[in-house]
């Protein structure tokens, strides 16, 4: 797994914006994925993992109902849908893969392979 994420840029709040993750390995969707995002001066936090063990999608309180999350196997890349963007949703946002989130628990530590993160600002 070898990732790419892209999408990011300056948003109003109460905007959308869509996220990219691309995988030029080409085993993205045999994996168990997770986006993560760290906003300034704060620690990585988990936003959103799609167990590939359990098959259910864990989502951060914080976001759920606003943000969504898809994949295309044809393309081999995942996407982050972010609607009613918050000043407080801005960050950079990681791709992540190779990990585990069973029954929710998930961190950056269990997790193998990232893509390089991509700025997102919500702003007016």
């Amino acid at each position: 797994v070898q990732l790419q994420a892209s999408g990011g840029g300056l948003v109003l709040p109460g905007g959308s914006l869509r996220l990219s993750c691309a995988d030029s390995g080409r085993t993205l969707a045999l994996s168990t994925q997770a986006w993560f995002r760290q906003a300034p001066g704060k620690e990585l936090e988990p936003v959103v993992c799609i167990s590939k063990s359990d098959g259910n999608t864990y989502w951060a309180d914080s976001v759920k109902g606003r943000f969504t999350v898809s994949g295309s196997r044809a393309k081999n890349e995942m996407y982050l849908q972010m609607t009613n963007l918050k000043p407080e949703d801005t960050g950079v946002y990681y791709c992540a893969a190779q990990g585990h989130c069973d029954g929710g628990h998930y961190s950056p530590a269990g997790f193998a392979s990232w893509g390089q993160g991509t700025l997102v600002t919500v702003s007016s």
